[in-house]
């Protein structure tokens, strides 16, 4: 596929390694007979690097398909996560260094996971937005707190530590955003 064809999401293979398109900038040249460039902003899949590529209009892309699964958690197998397709009932083991940041929004009877695949190969997890987790671990609630904005922090039942409020106490369940890691409310 020609770099100008690349449109953003595409996934593209360069020089060994698969990415991901999130962001093309296209720049013409003031001057006549002046090649148009193109700068992609990609992330590697897996692992999530950035990486930034300048390619002239008609140079080459191999175009890679990439595959969504809609997958729910089943259990760990050592330290292998192990997902189970929605549909055709596949199940994918991923290494913990695929999920990476990822596993500590990774719970049992939760929707909203999807395992990308190339190849039939997985190579990377997408978790929701929003997950609901336990608090197992917090200082106990303050007299008044709720008129505070102060936060302590929290451990939760994956493992992860995060900044909840003061009115905030053990065996509570609270939404994080998995995009940020912070708390997203009461749920």
């Amino acid at each position: 596929m020609k770099a100008s064809d690349v449109k953003k999401g595409n996934v593209v293979e360069h020089e060994g390694t698969v990415y991901q398109v999130r962001d093309i900038e296209r720049s013409s040249p003031t001057a006549r007979g002046g090649n148009v460039t193109f700068r992609f902003t990609m992330y590697s899949i897996p692992g999530g690097r950035k990486f930034d590529l300048s390619l002239r209009a008609d140079d080459d892309l191999k175009e890679m398909d990439l595959v969504r699964r809609e997958v729910n958690f089943s259990y760990m197998d050592g330290d292998a996560f192990v997902f189970m397709d929605n549909e055709d009932f596949t199940q994918y083991m991923l290494a913990p260094e695929l999920v990476g940041d990822n596993a500590g929004y990774i719970v049992e009877g939760v929707e909203g996971y999807y395992v990308q695949v190339i190849d039939d190969a997985p190579v990377g997890l997408q978790v929701p937005t929003s997950v609901t987790l336990t608090v197992v671990d917090t200082a106990p609630e303050m007299k008044g707190a709720s008129a505070t904005k102060r936060t302590k922090p929290a451990k939760l039942n994956t493992g992860i530590e995060i900044q909840v409020p003061e009115y905030i106490s053990n065996e509570e369940k609270v939404w994080v955003n998995t995009l940020t890691g912070e708390f997203a409310g009461r749920a």
